[in-house]
């Protein structure tokens, strides 16, 4: 099974093609796929010569774990029991999610119990003041 869009593919050998399909079904471990696909000695050399296609091969696999991602992020949130390594499977789907394009909103924090800071007034306007209607009040 070749799990590259064939419009991605240049001409592989049977043996490139294979390296990559074990890529995946290895989760990734580049000695072992070259082992499997019938390499012998330097894996880095394959890897090398296959570089385009790997990085293809690995936005791929992020798109295709972007749907399990997002609902990962959804079970967490509605999760009503304490979910083990929750905060290390939020950052993973995060940046899946991220990876992949799904846009990312950034948090503003606001605290209304904030004391100092710069309080900005409005532009100064002249007023017209009759000091005739002021002391006939007195």
């Amino acid at each position: 099974m070749s799990y590259l869009e064939p419009k991605k593919q240049r001409n592989l050998t049977e043996k490139q093609q294979a390296f990559l399909d074990n890529l995946v079904t290895t989760d990734g471990d580049f000695k072992k796929s070259a082992e499997l696909a019938g390499y012998s000695g330097n894996h880095y050399q394959v890897l090398k010569s296959l570089r385009e296609e790997v990085v293809d091969l690995a936005s791929d696999v992020l798109a295709r774990s972007a749907p399990k991602a997002a609902f990962k992020l959804v079970q967490m949130m509605e999760s009503d029991r304490p979910i083990p390594q929750a905060s290390q499977k939020l950052t993973a789907a995060q940046t899946i999610l991220d990876r992949v394009g799904v846009a990312k909103t950034d948090r503003v924090e606001v605290n209304h119990n904030a004391t100092g800071g710069i309080f900005i007034l409005p532009e100064k306007q002249a007023i017209d003041v009759d000091y005739e209607d002021i002391s006939d009040r007195s």
